[in-house]
């Protein structure tokens, strides 16, 4: 059998004579590995205390899927780095709070400015085609209880739906090509790009607000255009996470992630009750725009000249140089106008169904329902999200302050749950951290899958609870309980790049980006759809639908098996594990890769 893979092997030099210097590195690595490479791997073994498989097995400490924490990859080009140009996590989790804060100050506003728009060009419009009606002059601020009306409601949620259409689609297009930019030209940049998105928009937020004649309405749509074209926060978030991902090791990153969506969620939960006061101080709605404004700038600025840059220079250019490889294997086909006439908007979807040496079935299925539970989960997020506030405005009278304080208090009890409730489960189950073993990455494990069915029950209950609530008291009650489900997107994110390399993180979540803006496009216009379709007669039929919803992913999650992952490099047998050239997978059942199969 070593003779055959030696021959193999001997086989890819002589193929890789014929290509660039860099295969023929790789055919020499593979003839490494045929013939054993016996006092290497006796020094691996040699250099890892906690052997996964027993005496003999085990993984080399420092390795793409895991290793010890003081000996993690992520650190490694940092070694001699001064500290204040080292990256860690807590550079990124202060400035992304405040902007986090800046972005749940203008959710509220920015809805109540779409109703007040909108209510001003219907009264306008009834009177034009009946002059014997009149109405009272709608300011934006006010009370205006002549806008709470099924048709404003109705057409609130249609052009919600619009807008959220631009921006879906445009980052659907663009937030997985900013993920695999991200591996190749660092995080910092991408950032930036996403946040000059984001800036353009509150310009476009603060001309509306301040002269609704002179922009109506449709003006709106350009705030979302330039979202799209940016990312939107979609991918803003994507690759906050892949910063986190290349500063943490993969047994931590549901801890790091719940971390990030703690900031994202105080910041919804804090940012209305600090835009209310504002407000009152100032006397104005329009002030909030502005401080948003300027928080977008200060951000750019923290980027560009404080926050170090995650990615080492060798990595980026690694990173590029396998790409540029990858397009001199497809010749002409790699020629831009070649690649726009068959251009794939789904072509990114390809890292979440991998075939080839190293990948097998539980992988993929792992990496599919993994994805589809994520995607449905954010998709019923921001389908609820406006017609939440739309709806509660409608049924319950709530105005500027009374959705503020729900947003605040659904939101404040979902960062306790992440700051709180994720870690204290985490140190339960895994133990502390100092007495924690060494672990390597075998793709998620059953902790992680319980957390996420756990999240996704809460979240069912939540919506159940806003289907039967009449009051104001219980529809709070039943969003508290909704929000304890937050566990579960950070969880999932986690989980999802525990089953690629390193070097694919960002790719990973540049894909979920494109199945989270997918689901901003589908999710709304279907949600927003049976809300305008039923407004008036059962209002509830939205939340019964996203209820239902939610127990679909329950179901998909029972189907993911832990410890599936992917490894680069072709897998050799040994009795019920399967080896590779740097690891080991441990499966729940006995797999064969695709390179075996076809053998």
């Amino acid at each position: 059998m070593q003779n055959e893979e030696i021959f193999e092997a001997e086989a890819e030099i002589e193929n890789a004579e014929h290509n660039s210097k860099g295969q023929q590195e790789l055919g020499k690595k593979a003839i490494t590995v045929a013939t054993g490479d016996i006092d290497s791997r006796r020094r691996d073994r040699e250099g890892e205390e906690s052997p996964l498989l027993g005496e003999g097995y085990s993984s080399p400490v420092g390795s793409n899927f895991g290793g010890s924490d003081d000996d993690w990859p992520g650190d490694r080009d940092f070694v001699d780095v001064p500290w204040h140009k080292r990256p860690s996590i807590y550079w990124l989790l202060p400035c992304f709070l405040v902007y986090a804060l800046a972005f749940g100050g203008i959710i509220v506003p920015k809805l109540n400015l779409y109703v007040t728009l909108i209510c001003r060009e219907y009264m306008s419009d009834k009177a034009i085609n009946d002059p014997s009606f009149t109405f009272l002059p709608v300011i934006y601020g006010d009370d205006n209880p002549q806008c709470r009306i099924p048709e404003v409601s109705a057409r609130v949620a249609q052009f919600t739906l619009a807008g959220q259409l631009i921006s879906g689609i445009l980052s659907a297009i663009v937030s997985p090509k900013l993920g695999a930019l991200s591996d190749r030209y660092g995080r910092k940049r991408i950032l930036i790009y996403c946040s000059a998105g984001m800036f353009v928009t509150e310009l476009i937020t603060i001309a509306a607000a301040t002269r609704p004649d002179t922009f109506p309405s449709p003006y709106l749509l350009l705030g979302f255009l330039a979202e799209g074209l940016c990312g939107s926060f979609i991918a803003s978030m994507a690759i906050s996470n892949s910063y986190a991902a290349d500063c943490t090791p993969p047994h931590k990153r549901n801890v790091v992630f719940g971390f990030f969506h703690g900031c994202l969620f105080t910041g919804i939960a804090l940012g209305p009750i600090l835009a209310a006061y504002l407000i009152e101080l100032t006397g104005t709605v329009v002030t909030v725009f502005y401080v948003a404004l300027g928080v977008h700038i200060f951000f750019i600025i923290v980027l560009i000249f404080v926050i170090p840059e995650s990615l080492s220079v060798r990595r980026q250019l690694a990173a590029q140089e396998k790409h540029r490889l990858e397009m001199e294997e497809l010749g002409p086909a790699a020629d831009w106008i070649n690649q726009l006439r068959s251009f794939n908007l789904l072509a990114p979807l390809k890292i979440l169904y991998p075939t080839g040496p190293g990948t097998n079935v539980a992988l993929r299925r792992n990496l599919v329902l993994l994805a589809a539970v994520d995607t449905i989960m954010f998709g019923v997020a921001m389908g609820a999200m406006s017609i939440i506030v739309i709806y509660t405005n409608y049924k319950f009278g709530w105005g500027n302050f009374e959705s503020s304080r729900f947003v605040s208090i659904v939101n404040s009890c979902r960062v306790a749950c992440l700051l709180i409730l994720m870690p204290l489960l985490t140190r339960i189950v895994r133990g502390p951290a100092a007495t924690r073993p060494r672990q390597r990455n075998t793709g998620s494990d059953l902790f992680d899958l319980s957390v996420i069915r756990l999240a996704i029950v809460f979240d069912m209950m939540g919506f159940v609870g806003y289907s039967i609530a009449r009051d104001g008291t219980l529809f709070i009650i039943s969003g508290a309980i909704a929000s304890a489900g937050g566990i579960g997107s950070p969880t999932m994110q986690a989980a999802l790049t525990k089953h690629v390399p390193h070097d694919r993180v960002g790719q990973l979540l540049g894909a979920s980006g494109l199945l989270h803006a997918l689901a901003r496009v589908v999710a709304p216009t279907i949600f927003n759809g049976i809300y305008s379709a039923t407004v008036g007669k059962f209002d509830q039929t939205v939340f019964v639908c996203l209820a239902a919803t939610f127990g679909v992913a329950f179901v998909c999650s029972w189907f993911v098996r832990p410890h599936g992952m992917f490894s680069s490099h072709p897998p050799r047998r040994l009795g019920c594990a399967v080896q590779f050239s740097n690891t080991f997978d441990i499966l729940d059942e006995p797999l064969v890769s695709d390179t075996e199969k076809r053998d």
